[in-house]
């Protein structure tokens, strides 16, 4: 019997294993080296090189017989080892700039707005950490009362007509004068809410708040401005929670500066100063006053009965339609009917939300600014509805309505400007402005109208070019006086930029369509929109230029300008 081998040789060897160096059977295998010759392999030692058998091998040293060994190095370290000296608590930064990296510091020197501004468009990693304005107890601030009160004055500037900006920039600024430096606020057209996380290992804590009714006080407006200011200060004497609140309270349960019959007196003043500016006389002014003043009452009507404001616009939009074509019922050559529909036009035209929502499109608060062009669109169909049917009454009573009627008379210049001057006055009235702010307003609405007078009527300059010149210096004197006031610049915009409306080309427009001129109409209204689309840019841009060249001294120091939430689409 055949000698049994061990149990490698009882194994049977399969067809497939075999190696891919195995010559396949029939093929002559080469004879091998000769017996005092070795193969080399590639991790062998070369000639002349000795290994170190003292040199320690281990997890992360190399072996004796490993690659590189023997190389003279008293320890042989792996590439994933750090090698000796280092320290990750002294380590040097991966990159860092030629010019170095320049420390960001934002004084006390510059306004609030402008500080806090400049940090929302930083990046979070390159915020300065902030020094506590108001001072808290040892157990830390208030977290929930702080963010309550953030939003509360939040919900006063939404409400009151500024821009989502300004009002993240004012809930920024509460937050870290408190001490809640890792807070991020968020403003939407209805809807307010701040997150604040205390470190990075803990839940953050988010709060928000509902705006759910607007109203027109700049006076609310400047006293919340100047709570701010004092909370951020370190000058002024420390404001406790409970002083904020307490002057919060105060603010919202001061009533209105002018009580209702001088808005009402203020709407007629404003109508009647409209007529005058294209073109009408003393009749015109007394005819579109008394229309503006019987629409102003029955809007309020409307609102006493809880009706939305688009059909409080409309009901405000019919008197001064019904009075002008009354006017051009009789037949009156001394009269013109559209300076009178033109004059209630003006005092219903939604400037304040038009120039709000295209400043939130251009600094990048999209779904804010869609919102606000959405209400200033319902307002405005609201107002074409109300005029609409009573012109459409007029052509079929036989009222002879022309809408090539378009003489404006320019050899008034010197009474234009006053009349623009007085309508300025009486939009600030409207809007509730402080008494220390009509002044200044008033003399920012004759600039803008002189400007216009100049380059469209005397310049021959297309009047929407000069609308977004006179618009942009509107801009920029409002922003230098709220920047002087330390204080918003809505109370010396909004009104200053009551003459530059586009009342008359609106009535024409209408006119058009209620006669079935359809194409003349509709250019006249296209005209109209790009009017108010060049006041809303050319305000935004005045207040952009003041902001880019009109700097503090120390404001900030090593840090750039950065751009409204995107640079050319990144």
């Amino acid at each position: 019997m055949a000698e049994q081998g061990g149990p490698e040789d009882q194994k049977p060897q399969s067809d497939e294993a075999h190696s891919a160096f195995v010559p396949p059977v029939g093929v002559e295998q080469p004879a091998g080296p000769p017996e005092d010759e070795h193969p080399t392999s590639e991790f062998a030692l070369p000639p002349g090189l000795h290994t170190d058998p003292s040199a320690p091998s281990g997890p992360g040293q190399g072996s004796a017989s490993g690659p590189g060994s023997g190389l003279g190095s008293d320890t042989l370290t792996s590439a994933f080892v750090p090698p000796s000296g280092y320290s990750a608590q002294h380590q040097q930064p991966s990159f860092t700039p030629a010019h170095g990296i320049p420390m960001v510091r934002l004084t006390k020197e510059a306004p609030w707005q402008d500080r806090m501004r400049t940090m929302l468009r930083m990046p979070v990693t390159e915020r300065p950490a902030p020094e506590s304005v108001q001072r808290t107890d040892d157990s830390g601030p208030a977290v929930p009362r702080v963010l309550d009160l953030t939003l509360r004055i939040g919900e006063l500037l939404l409400a009151g007509g500024e821009g989502a900006e300004d009002v993240e920039a004012a809930m920024f600024a509460v937050t870290r004068s408190y001490g809640l430096d890792r807070s991020e606020p968020t403003v939407t057209f209805t809807l307010l809410s701040i997150s604040y996380q205390p470190s990075l290992v803990d839940d953050p804590i988010t709060a928000s708040r509902t705006v759910r009714r607007r109203g027109t006080d700049y006076t609310r407006l400047a006293a919340v401005f100047r709570l701010i200011d004092d909370i951020t200060s370190a000058e002024h004497v420390e404001v406790s929670l409970e002083e904020a609140y307490r002057r919060l309270a105060e603010i919202r349960r001061n009533r209105h500066p002018y009580p209702g019959w001088v808005l009402t007196a203020a709407a007629g003043l404003l109508a009647g100063s409209a007529s005058v500016l294209v073109g009408g006389g003393v009749l015109v002014f007394i005819v579109a006053a008394a229309g503006a003043m019987l629409g102003d009452r029955l809007a309020w009507l409307c609102a006493g009965r809880g009706l939305p404001e688009f059909y409080q616009f409309t009901a405000a939009a019919m008197p001064p339609a019904a009075m002008g074509i009354a006017l051009t019922l009789t037949h009156s050559t001394d009269v013109r009917p559209s300076a009178v529909i033109t004059g209630g036009l003006f005092a219903l035209l939604p400037g304040r939300a038009l120039v709000a929502g295209v400043q939130d499109g251009l600094t990048g608060y999209y779904i804010t600014a869609g919102a606000r062009l959405l209400e200033v669109m319902y307002f405005f169909i609201g107002i074409v509805a109300g005029v609409l049917l009573m012109l459409y009454l007029g052509v079929q009573l036989g009222a002879e309505l022309n809408p090539e009627a378009r003489f404006i008379a320019n050899d008034r210049p010197v009474l234009q400007i006053l009349v623009s001057m007085t309508l300025t006055l009486a939009f600030a009235i409207l809007l509730q402005q402080e008494r220390s702010t009509v002044l200044a307003v008033t003399l920012n609405g004759g600039v803008a109208w002189i400007i216009y007078g100049a380059m469209a009527r005397e310049g021959g300059i297309s009047p929407v070019a000069a609308t977004a010149v006179a618009a942009g210096l509107v801009g920029l004197f409002g922003q230098l006086f709220s920047r002087y006031r330390y204080t918003s610049s809505l109370p010396y915009i909004t009104a200053a930029i009551g003459p530059l409306l586009p009342g008359s080309a609106t009535y024409f427009g209408l006119l058009g369509v209620a006669q079935n001129e359809v194409n003349t109409g509709l250019t006249s209204l296209f005209t109209a929109v790009a009017t108010a689309l060049a006041i809303a840019i050319g305000v935004n841009l005045g207040s952009e230029i003041s902001r880019l060249f009109m700097r503090v001294p120390g404001a900030i120091e090593g840090a750039t300008r950065r751009a409204a939430k995107r640079t050319r689409g990144f």
